[in-house]
């Protein structure tokens, strides 16, 4: 369906789609990127160079996601979104620039992710995005919460070489619903 994936550029580089991806109308996979498994890209989707996006990501149609940036596990990036910075695992992005807009709740109950993970992961985006804590008081004490996949998260964070999007005014990327707790993955 008009879908382009580009070699990597250097000798010996890749591009990596990995398996139970699900690529759409006229998605384009620029050089270097690599896909998780079972990421879901839509229609008009742009990656461009060296992007990198984890397992069971979600890329609404005509997203556009710069050179090197990271998408995290179970993300779910909104229609048209301009992703200029790392979207962090777990977590909906939308908007233009793009802003963390609250959990991907339905995507992480599908996943199998319990409530209490789920409640966890909660207050884990309240201490990083929605509190007045600087960041590495933020991830100490999101660290200190034990759950695995907060530490997923906090790894994500102290990774990263280009920042992440954080949440607009209110938690919510576009004035639409979407602050702590609420949101779809589709």
């Amino acid at each position: 369906e008009g879908v382009t994936i580009h070699r990597g550029t250097a000798p010996g580089s890749v591009t990596r789609v990995g398996a139970g991806c699900f690529l759409m109308a006229y998605a384009h996979i620029a050089h270097n990127c690599t896909l998780g498994e079972r990421v879901i890209v839509g229609n008009n989707v742009k990656l461009a160079g060296h992007v990198a996006i984890s397992d069971r990501a979600f890329l609404s149609g005509g997203v556009g996601v710069h050179q090197f940036c990271r998408i995290g596990r179970l993300a779910m990036l909104g229609g048209n979104c301009k992703a200029t910075q790392d979207c962090l695992p777990f977590v909906i992005v939308d908007g233009v620039p793009a802003r963390s807009a609250g959990l991907n709740v339905v995507g992480l109950r599908r996943a199998g992710v319990s409530a209490a993970q789920i409640r966890t992961l909660r207050e884990a985006y309240r201490l990083l995005l929605r509190s007045a804590l600087l960041r590495d008081e933020a991830l100490t004490r999101m660290a200190a919460l034990g759950e695995p996949l907060v530490e997923e998260l906090v790894a994500f964070v102290r990774g990263g070489k280009r920042g992440f999007c954080h949440a607009g005014r209110g938690g919510q990327a576009t004035g639409r619903p979407g602050g702590v707790g609420e949101g779809a993955d589709s």
